[in-house]
Parts: C-alpha cells; sequence; structure tokens
C-alpha cells in the first residue's frame, strides 16, 4: 500500500493529526484502527471546529474524526470515485477491500486531466490586495523590484494571489501602491487578463487601514483584503459563510502555528525566587494571516489620511463592542512570502501543496 503519510492512528491528539496533515501537504487524513481498517477521517474543517468550539488540541483525535468517509470499494470503477469528488468537493477518497482495509487513496489530481478543475462557489466580491509598502524584509530584492511582483514559478507574487480568488468567482481587484507604484501599474498595464483592476493611490505610506479609507462610500457588499506576500489556500467561500453566520462587521483569518521554545523557560515570584522551570514548552497559537474580510461600514471608523494599520481598526472596533469574526485554517493552507527565509520556505512547501492538490 502507498501514500501511508495519510493515515494516523484514532489513539493519537489532535495536535499530533494537525502535524500529519501539515505533513502530509494534505487537506485530510484517515484514521485506521489497531487492525489497520478504516474508521473514519479528519479534515482540516474538522480541526477548524474543534479549534472554534475550544476543544482541547490534547484530546485523542477520535473525538473529532469523521466516521462516515465517503470511500470506493475495490473493484468499483473508477468514475464512481470522480462522481464522488465532483458531487462532494473532496479531492481524496480512500479505495478499501471487503474489511475496510485500505488499498489506496486516489487524489482528484490522479483521476482527472490537468485542466479539470474543482467547481468552487462563486462569490464575485471585491478583493484589496495591499501593495504600497517598501518590502524592506525582503531587500535587497525589494530595492529594485517591489514585493508584489517577486515571481513565484511564472508569476508574480500578486498575480499568484489574484488567481487564488479567481477560482471562487472574486476578479475584480483594487491594487493599493505607493512605493515603486508605476512597475506594479506597467506590469498589468501590458498583461492580457480578464481581471478588472483599479488602484489606490497612496501619496504617502498610510498602513494596511489608512489606504482603505479611500474606499469609503464606494463599496456596496462585503470584501476581502489581502498583504500582497502572502497566500491562504482554503476554501473563500466557507470563510464568507463564517463572516455572514457570525454577523461579524470583520473576520480575521488566521493559521494553526506550532512552536516550540528552545529553552528552559523560568517562572518567578518575589523579587527573583524560583517557582519552576520547564524545559522546552510547546505552544499552539492562531496568528494573523494577513487576510480579512469587511464590511463596508467599517471604512466609517478608518480616519481621513492617517497611518492606521487594519489591526488599529479592529482594536477600534473592539472597544465600540462591535464583533470580531476569526476564521482558523491549517499552517499546510498559508504561506507567508513576507522575507527572504519565508519566501524560500514558502516556496518549497507551495511546490509540494501543488504536486498534491
Amino acid at each position: 500500500m502507498k501514500k501511508n503519510s495519510y493515515f494516523i492512528q484514532s489513539n493519537i491528539t489532535i495536535k499530533q493529526a494537525i502535524k500529519k496533515i501539515n505533513e502530509a501537504r494534505s487537506k485530510i487524513v484517515f484514521v485506521l484502527d489497531n487492525n489497520a481498517s478504516l474508521i473514519g477521517s479528519v479534515s482540516d474543517g474538522d480541526i477548524r471546529r474543534a479549534i472554534l468550539n475550544n476543544v482541547s488540541l490534547a484530546d485523542p483525535v477520535s473525538e473529532i474524526m469523521n466516521p462516515n468517509t465517503k470511500t470506493l470499494n475495490a473493484g468499483d470503477n473508477l468514475d464512481i470515485a470522480k462522481d464522488i469528488m465532483i458531487k462532494y468537493k473532496i479531492e481524496a477518497i480512500p479505495l478499501i477491500d471487503s474489511n475496510k482495509k485500505v488499498l489506496d487513496v486516489l487524489f482528484w489530481n490522479e483521476l482527472f486531466s490537468k485542466n479539470k478543475f474543482m467547481k468552487y462557489p462563486q462569490l464575485n466580491l471585491p478583493v484589496i490586495i495591499m501593495a504600497g509598502g517598501k518590502g524592506t524584509r525582503m531587500e535587497p530584492i525589494t530595492s529594485i523590484l517591489p514585493k508584489p511582483l517577486i515571481p513565484l514559478g511564472d508569476k508574480p507574487m500578486i498575480e499568484v494571489i489574484m488567481d487564488e480568488f479567481a477560482k471562487y468567482g472574486m476578479k475584480k481587484f483594487y491594487i493599493s501602491i505607493n512605493y515603486k507604484g508605476k512597475m506594479i501599474k506597467a506590469y498589468f498595464d501590458d498583461h492580457d487578463s480578464d481581471y478588472s483592476f483599479k488602484y489606490i493611490q497612496e501619496n504617502k505610506p498610510l498602513g494596511t487601514g489608512g489606504a482603505l479609507k479611500y474606499l469609503s462610500g464606494k463599496m456596496s457588499s462585503p470584501f476581502f483584503v489581502s498583504n500582497c506576500d502572502i497566500i491562504v489556500k482554503d476554501d473563500y467561500s466557507k470563510m464568507y459563510d463564517f463572516h455572514k453566520a457570525g454577523n461579524y462587521c470583520l473576520t480575521m483569518i488566521s493559521s494553526v502555528q506550532h512552536y516550540v521554545i528552545p529553552y528552559g523557560i523560568c517562572e518567578i515570584e518575589n523579587g527573583g525566587d524560583l517557582i519552576k522551570i520547564t524545559e522546552k514548552p510547546e505552544y499552539d497559537l492562531l496568528v494573523n494571516t494577513g487576510m480579512y474580510i469587511l464590511n463596508p461600514e467599517v471604512l466609517d471608523h478608518i480616519p481621513e489620511d492617517t497611518f492606521f494599520h487594519i489591526t488599529h481598526l479592529i482594536e477600534k472596533l473592539k472597544s465600540m463592542g462591535k464583533k470580531i469574526g476569526v476564521y482558523p485554517v491549517s499552517n499546510g493552507a498559508y504561506f507567508d512570502f513576507g522575507q527572504i527565509s519565508e519566501y524560500n520556505e514558502s516556496i518549497s512547501k507551495l511546490t509540494a501543496n501543488q504536486k498534491i492538490s
């Protein structure tokens, strides 16, 4: 049997399952019992629901697994697998025998041609991409080229971001520009695309929030906002459904990140008395990815012509009693290209992801 990286045991923790999903570069893993028979699956959606419901990541994964996994029986025609994938919008399906032993895992990109893409719900919402910064963390590259035009494969970073949104019918883009903005405009002016572009010209740096003020009174629907150096490969329609269902005025897309402190951590009291020392503690945190969904009315709370980060806007909205949502995605769905080390690591991660998904 191949593809063993997609299998876990039911007695491992949710935290270990998250790590397995990230290592497999997959949105799903399959749960086996002690006899190696299939008993369920755990998807990134199951993980997300657990986090939102404050389930401890130390709990066994059997607490959140789906026991009704879609499967293909040995001897079935592969067209059945294709029909299941299209109907339920899933990218992987296990092939099992009469004893529920997993013989193989079939993937969308194995069964369909490269030109056959999964159909995504079409949102037709505007997207704002914040592309006005100097990209100092990417120097010396950004001394010559604006960060949005740094290549990812055969396309610039900003266009790869747009392609993800376009899968969900979002092809109307507003691009905030300042540093080397003429180069960004020149690229798209000379580029054949079915996307529409409008530019938010910052005469001075205004931060992610300040630039959005230019759109006040011009937006008639909720809209996505994305930094120009991150990609989130997840279901944008589910993000939007979460935003609407929670009646949030702003939703932050977050990523589950696991951190290990490589030192012994001291806890003290009374001016220096040691309480205890914890060796190499581990933490699971939700970090801000730099992608958001905003309702148009929140733009009224951004000051005019003032440097103002979107996190300042979030703090202001919270102080007014407004509802802010947090939508978690897996570590494997979040790609950060903000500095040289992250860029190289994310390129490798994105390449591995594209081979599978």
